[in-house]
């Protein structure tokens, strides 16, 4: 299973621009068993946001101001190692790099418009108020003497 699964999509038909990815493999920090200090499964992927021409102009603008801190450069980079083989962990970064870009250029929610409440509602709120404050006067034992 040594291939990359296809192309990876961000939102709708737009997907990571393989061309446009670039790889680093270093090896990974932690434990592990025979052959894990020779195998670089560390897997550093970075996108050159601000350069790149696949996203439209508007997804584009959304991404660089919303990972305004994430950015090096207009570079996103992201990390990968949890997996002790290499692809997998190419295959997680890839995924990790599609999520965040789709987040990164989201359409910003619809407003909220604000709705009234109905008024039979609040004249029962009222109501509810003033029975128990009558049942909580009820209980002041001033007129028992």
């Amino acid at each position: 299973m040594g291939h990359m699964s296809g192309p990876y999509l961000i939102r709708g038909s737009v997907s990571l621009p393989e061309a446009e990815l670039a790889w680093r493999f270093s090896r990974s920090s932690g434990p592990g068993g025979q052959h894990v200090n020779t195998s670089d499964s560390q897997v550093e992927l970075r996108f050159d946001l601000a350069a790149t021409e696949s996203l439209p102009a508007v997804w584009k603008e959304r991404a660089l101001q919303r990972l305004a801190g994430r950015l090096v450069d207009g570079v996103v980079v992201v990390r990968s190692s949890e997996h002790r083989s290499q692809w997998r962990n190419r295959e997680t970064a890839a995924v990790r790099l599609a999520a965040l870009l789709a987040e990164a250029t989201a359409p910003p929610p619809k407003p909220r418009r604000p709705t009234r409440v109905p008024r039979g509602i609040n004249e029962r709120r009222l109501r509810q108020k003033k029975e128990r404050s009558q049942t909580k006067r009820g209980r002041s034992g001033r007129d028992w003497g």
